[in-house]
């Protein structure tokens, strides 16, 4: 009888520091990763305008892989613009459903870890405190500073 509640205790200690290694990262790996995302007024981003996912990738250095990201600039495309709206649409001129929303931080940039269905292509708006400006054309990736600052103008609101 004592041996069965000795054998009892170690099983239940040995499930709780168990437990508590996986709340806490202790070595072990666990199936789910926290959601990282941009937030208005957020600072953790850094490297305005630079492409994200250079080092946001699955064999990257960055914390989290990024499935969406770039800078928002102000009229002059120079300054960051710091909490605006990202929206990615079905159809052109925020049209169509509303898929996802992405808050740009204080620095000026937007990203999320979220899982991005872009189908066959999403057309996104970008609103700052006057206007919305309208992507023309779909998109069917997130590293939306692959292109712009590089083959496209970068991304602006005013």
């Amino acid at each position: 009888m004592i041996i069965k509640k000795i054998t009892t205790i170690i099983i239940v200690c040995g499930m709780f520091v168990l437990m508590q290694s996986c709340e806490s990262g202790g070595g072990i790996e666990t199936f789910s990763e926290e959601i990282k995302e941009s937030y208005n007024g957020g600072m953790e981003s850094h490297y305005m305008g630079d492409n994200c996912m250079n080092c946001h990738n699955s064999g990257g250095t960055g914390e989290g892989l990024f499935n969406v990201a770039g800078t928002v600039y102000d009229t002059s495309k120079v300054v960051a613009y710091p909490n605006t709206t990202v929206r990615l649409y079905t159809e052109p001129n925020g049209q169509g459903t509303l898929k996802y929303i992405f808050p740009v931080d204080g620095r000026g940039n937007f990203y999320s870890t979220k899982t991005i269905d872009f189908g066959s292509g999403l057309y996104a708006t970008v609103q700052g405190g006057q206007t919305t400006q309208y992507m023309p054309v779909s998109v069917t990736i997130g590293q939306c500073s692959s292109c712009h600052g590089v083959t496209e103008d970068k991304i602006w609101a005013k």
